[in-house]
């Protein structure tokens, strides 16, 4: 028969488990992604986003790229639902993480047009007419930007009630940068290299908050 400390220990582990998944998500979008983008002929990251990784011969290695690390995210949502509740931000934060989730795998299931010579052979401008995939995909990447940069601003709300002011400030601080490299309107010719810039930013930010959240269930 086992005990109710037995039973809170086993509750333990498998919370910290499912915290575990927020630091292989966060690390493994942006290594699938550079390792593909400077390897794969053709591609140049100062012309492509990353997204149309997705696309050519290769493109199921960025399917799983976009699709794990949304799986591996919505398994994080869970734990720090369970980790975190009741308390600050126990709610919405791990509801906008699981929105990231969400966003990460529709990005993965729908696809950007071809353009700007990539893949090989793909028209050398962009498409008159974006299909609904890529208007879909583009939907997703901003809901996935979005949902993370508000988590961002909501836990250095959470780190700052708790004393904690150098997890607070770098919550915010990435949270905004973020926002400025990804939603302001800057030149078109800058965009990949800044959403790069920005994927980077919230994946390791994913990948802090879940090693915090394991220390403070341990």
């Amino acid at each position: 028969m086992t005990t109710a400390p037995e039973r809170a220990v086993s509750v333990q582990r498998r919370t910290r488990l499912l915290l575990s998944c927020g630091m292989i998500a966060g690390l493994l979008f942006p290594v699938l992604s550079f390792g593909q983008a400077f390897t794969r002929s053709g591609f140049d990251l100062r012309r492509h986003a990353l997204s149309a990784l997705t696309l050519g011969d290769l493109g199921w290695l960025q399917f799983v790229a976009f699709v794990g690390t949304g799986l591996l995210a919505l398994a994080f949502a869970v734990g720090l639902w369970r980790a975190l509740r009741p308390g600050r931000a126990g709610t919405a934060g791990p509801v906008l993480v699981g929105v990231y989730g969400v966003a990460m795998v529709g990005g993965g299931i729908f696809v950007p047009d071809p353009a700007l010579g990539w893949p090989p052979g793909a028209p050398a401008g962009l498409p008159a007419t974006a299909s609904t995939g890529s208007i879909l995909h583009t939907v997703c990447g901003a809901a996935a930007f979005l949902s993370l940069i508000a988590a961002g601003l909501l836990f250095a709300r959470r780190f700052a009630g708790q004393g904690r002011r150098g997890w607070a400030v770098y919550s915010a601080a990435g949270a905004v940068l973020a926002f400025v490299l990804t939603a302001l309107p800057w030149s078109e010719e800058s965009a990949s290299i800044r959403f790069a810039v920005g994927a980077v930013i919230i994946s390791g930010w994913l990948v802090a908050l879940s090693w915090r959240a394991r220390q403070e269930v341990a």
